[in-house]
């Protein structure tokens, strides 16, 4: 099919991966607001949230793909927007989000455009059971970066909170198994 994707199109694929790329340079804001060292950045956080939705998909016979594409789509705006914390995502910087990705998206070929915005939609919405996993997966995603930061700067103090933050919002019995475990583990 990439034969039939004219000389445009892939000027524009190309512009959407360059835009994409800018989330390796782009530390994750709540990791800075604590001190981490060599804070995470947010291809990083996207990275591994993506590799729990695909083996937490396999385990649990979820549409993997699905899982891992949202995985891959949740965070894309903030190589627009720049990583929000949560305290920060208000009525205007969602629109701002929202906003961010459809202008990512329109890069793309139609056919992709729609596809990826439908999964955009069913990520916020989380009446899907992949959506509402992926969902979930990031939180323990980042209770896991907190753990391994508390390994590593053993001095740092305000990590507790985005421990805190995953497990009030992690509510499936299965995560919430996989989550208990990252904290019973040593980092």
């Amino acid at each position: 099919m990439l034969e039939q994707v004219r000389k445009s199109e892939l000027d524009n694929i190309i512009k959407f991966l360059r835009m994409s790329g800018r989330l390796k340079r782009i530390s994750r804001s709540g990791w800075v607001e604590v001190g981490v060292d060599c804070p995470e950045s947010v291809a990083d956080h996207t990275f591994r949230t993506a590799v729990l939705s695909m083996i937490f998909s396999d385990l649990e016979d979820l549409d993997g793909l699905k899982m891992i594409r949202m995985a891959l789509l949740h965070d894309l705006p903030e190589a627009i927007i720049g990583d929000l914390t949560p305290s920060e995502k208000t009525g205007e910087a969602l629109e701002r989000e929202d906003a961010a990705m459809k202008h990512l998206l329109s890069l793309l070929p139609e056919g992709l455009r729609q596809r990826y915005l439908k999964l955009c939609l069913e990520y916020a919405e989380r009446k899907t059971k992949e959506a509402k996993a992926v969902r979930q997966l990031e939180k323990v995603e980042m209770a896991l970066q907190a753990r391994e930061y508390e390994a590593a700067q053993p001095s740092l103090e305000g990590l507790e909170r985005f421990i805190e933050s995953a497990d009030e919002f992690v509510t499936s019995p299965e995560i919430r198994k996989l989550f208990r475990s990252i904290l019973d583990s040593d980092s």
